[in-house]
């Protein structure tokens, strides 16, 4: 059975690691949509007019509450349409047809959006408020005030939740599967048909899941640690 992992013409293994890649690119890309959704999603709660707050709170509202399968299927369904009448009001014509890998980025950086919306929000919320009230009366500009204060804070106390988004985003990326992308899963899923050996490869696909995984939570961890360099310890 081990075999039918070996590299080459004789295996799957080049089919699996490829497929692997792919899950890994997708997942990034739509982690780093999701972060910029989220930050914008933030700002528009914490500082945006009521227009601003409406449409925050209905995006991170509606995303959460729908299975994110659900959004795939919009995305798969819905999105050519869409994008082919926002490519009709710049004067193109003809059908725009999305690939299977921009509608599982885009469809799975809307959940990762969402998700770090609310994340963003809690962290700067939680940042003291007379930190920023002495950095006022130091005669800070607001910029700086930002890039100083209220940045390295809030992402201190957001990283342990964004480490939980960043998990949940390469996760959701075995949904998208079903759009035809050769990713992790889909290919575990050819193999598993092609050679009748399901439990072989979906053992292998958990194996790869949880070293990806694995490595992207000591990476947090080391910059949890850094971000909270010079932070004095309860009881030290």
């Amino acid at each position: 059975m081990l075999d039918l992992l070996q590299f080459g013409d004789s295996g799957w293994g080049d089919e699996i690691l490829r497929g692997a890649g792919m899950t890994l690119v997708v997942a990034v890309l739509a982690y780093g949509i999701g972060l910029v959704l989220g930050s914008l999603s933030a700002a528009a709660t914490l500082a945006g007019g009521l227009l601003l707050r409406g449409a925050a709170a209905v995006y991170t509202t509606v995303v959460r509450g729908v299975p994110a399968l659900l959004v795939i299927w919009l995305l798969f369904f819905g999105g050519g349409s869409a994008a082919t009448w926002a490519a009709g009001l710049f004067g193109f014509s003809g059908r725009v047809d999305l690939s299977p890998f921009v509608i599982g980025v885009l469809a799975v950086g809307l959940v990762s959006g969402a998700y770090a919306a609310e994340v963003i929000r809690g962290a700067v919320q939680a940042v003291p408020a007379g930190q920023l009230e002495a950095a006022r009366a130091l005669g800070m500009q607001r910029g700086l005030i930002l890039r100083r204060i209220l940045v390295p804070l809030a992402l201190r106390y957001a990283l342990p939740g964004l480490s939980n988004v960043w998990q949940m985003t390469l996760k959701d990326t075995s949904l998208i599967m079903v759009t035809g992308l050769a990713e992790l899963m889909r290919v575990s899923f050819v193999a598993s048909g092609s050679t009748r050996q399901p439990f072989l490869f979906y053992i292998a696909a958990a194996v790869i899941f949880m070293l990806l995984t694995t490595g992207s939570e000591l990476l947090f961890h080391r910059a949890e640690r850094r971000a909270a360099r010079g932070v004095r310890r309860a009881g030290a």
